[in-house]
């Protein structure tokens, strides 16, 4: 018998949204409470958090002495993952600015309309970008850029190496006129001994305007205030310590691969754990898997977090098998769905299972997970995270039974204050009483766990069938030829759309009709797809999403043509 329940679910556990005033207080806390513990390392170079906590004093007092910059001013961020990322951050955070965290794979175009949205005054930026941003600056009211190098944080004789042969052996740091530019480490030379002003923001001010990826257009800026991300720190940490696996303060090691102005790391790696006294293992470029490998036999980490082709991509490397997982006992998947064959193929390598997770950037970003110690239930979402609601609805935003498949609407303390001065665009999300709305699809089971289907854009009509990509990806994935696969719908004269997927093998011998009988094995009619395609790459995020739209495009123009 069908199930009439509506789709409604609500966290028993409850938060303090406010248990600080701002992130400043936070960061305050936990550089002194751990001041003698490693913070965090990269490129075999360890920062206390007592250095973490000069450093990021210098840094604010230039800000406020030097930059001139006053609270509440705009101040962009681009460099991957490196020591001098936490630095600027915690010091920015502390002068009371608000941090625009930037992909430093950005295009001119694409950083000239982020940095004129936010009103940046001041950026961050790695040297090998400055050339990009040489092209765009006069176009935006950036006054002050602080240009830093790969290696300026580490000793003396090892930075001057690392510096010199990423400039001029690897000639990665293409020329640039800005001459304005001040280097980082004179930035913290110019801070030091003098006293920054603390940040007095308020819990509703905001700390980020953190840029969607634009999936729905142009990128639009979203506002995260100080108790948004506090909340989302406290419903991590929360979250973390129920059932039989609980952190330890000043105990845990966290690799980070996934990009720290990622919202996912920002506010999971970052601020949750560094307020555990983690240390963090920065892994500057994780697409270089046999360096990543090499890097994760250094260390015994017992916490890890990723994307489903991150996951996908080590345990296809032999030497995956070589690393030692006996501290590991927490692994949480997030920013895209994390494929059935993946995640009992983690669990049984390493012996943790992954928990995997859901948010977007407009929720800070977690709104739900499943359960850290492997007690939930594979290919969902989970149970909403403490203090939050989650509902699905129809078209209409009306509630629906259990077992249909509707929009994700969240509502908790997490959830943004809105889109920076775009507020037609906040109003399409963002409901009167404090409903969001995701774009996103999911069922709720009746054990109170929700599974995604897909995003709304994402999904495929076959002649009035619904047929969402997660569904045929993870089955196709799960043959044992298949190493990653994307399926997207392609106009068709007779049913509107036709399914095609691009594959990338795992065993070379694979074929279309080997993998098509699979499909008609392990799916109804309908969802068999029409069209196979091999490559050797699909088109991915930053961050190793793979993007969909993309390959869309590029059949739109085949027709065309």
């Amino acid at each position: 018998m069908t199930d009439t329940r509506i789709s409604y679910g609500k966290s028993s556990h409850e938060i303090n949204p406010e248990f600080k005033k701002n992130l400043a207080e936070l960061i305050d806390e936990s550089v002194v409470k751990y001041k003698d513990l490693p913070a965090y390392t990269n490129m075999d170079v360890t920062m206390s958090f007592a250095e973490l906590d000069e450093y990021s004093k210098q840094f604010a007092a230039f800000l406020q002495h030097e930059a001139k910059l006053k609270p509440g001013d705009r101040i962009a961020i681009q460099m991957p993952n490196l020591l001098q990322y936490p630095v600027a951050l915690f010091g920015a955070i502390r002068a009371g600015l608000i941090v625009v965290n930037t992909n430093p794979l950005y295009t001119p175009r694409e950083m000239e309309h982020q940095f004129k949205d936010a009103g940046c005054k001041c950026i961050v930026i790695l040297a090998n970008f400055a050339s990009q941003l040489e092209k765009i600056i006069s176009k935006t009211s950036i006054e002050t850029v602080v240009i830093t190098e790969i290696g300026d944080l580490m000793p003396f004789l090892k930075r001057n190496i690392v510096n010199f042969v990423v400039k001029h052996v690897k000639k990665m740091v293409p020329s640039h006129g800005l001459t304005q530019a001040i280097s980082f480490r004179d930035a913290l030379q110019r801070g030091k001994g003098k006293t920054y002003a603390p940040t007095k923001a308020q819990p509703n001010e905001t700390a980020f305007i953190q840029y969607t990826g634009g999936t729905t257009g142009v990128s639009k800026g979203a506002e995260l205030t100080h108790r948004n991300i506090l909340s989302n720190v406290m419903q991590i940490l929360d979250f973390m310590n129920r059932g039989n696996k609980t952190l330890v303060h000043g105990k845990e090691i966290i690799v980070t691969a996934l990009p720290l102005y990622h919202i996912f790391s920002l506010t999971v790696n970052c601020f949750a754990f560094s307020y555990y006294g983690a240390q963090n293992i920065l892994i500057t470029n994780p697409k270089d898997i046999p360096g990543f490998i090499k890097d994760l036999k250094k260390y015994s980490f017992s916490a890890f977090t990723g994307v489903n082709t991150l996951f996908s991509a080590l345990m296809n490397d032999p030497k995956f098998k070589e690393i030692s997982f006996s501290n590991l006992s927490v692994t949480v998947g997030g920013a895209m769905a994390v494929q059935a064959a993946v995640a009992m193929r983690w669990r049984e390598l390493t012996g943790c299972a992954i928990a995997e997770g859901y948010g977007l950037t407009e929720t800070s970003p977690v709104a739900s997970c499943n359960p850290i110690d492997g007690s939930g239930i594979l290919s969902t979402i989970g149970i909403p995270v403490a203090s939050t609601e989650i509902r699905i609805v129809d078209d209409n935003g009306q509630d629906i039974p259990q077992g249909e498949v509707g929009e994700i609407l969240v509502r908790g303390p997490q959830v943004m204050k809105g889109y920076y001065n775009h507020p037609a665009e906040t109003a399409k999300v963002l409901l009167p009483d404090g409903w969001l709305k995701t774009g996103d699809l999911a069922i709720m089971l009746s054990s109170g766990y929700f599974k995604i289907a897909d995003r709304k854009k994402d999904m495929i009509l076959i002649s009035g069938f619904n047929v969402y990509p997660n569904e045929l990806e993870d089955v196709i994935c799960s043959h044992p030829k298949v190493r990653e696969a994307a399926a997207i719908g392609i106009p068709d004269e007779k049913s509107g759309e036709a399914i095609k997927v691009f594959v990338v093998k795992r065993d070379e011998s694979l074929t279309s009709e080997e993998l098509r009988a699979y499909c008609k094995e392990n799916l109804t009619s309908y969802k068999v797809p029409k069209l196979f395609e091999f490559r050797t790459e699909l088109p991915k995020t930053n961050v190793g999403k793979v993007l969909r739209r993309d390959l869309r495009e590029e059949e739109l123009k085949k027709i065309k043509a």
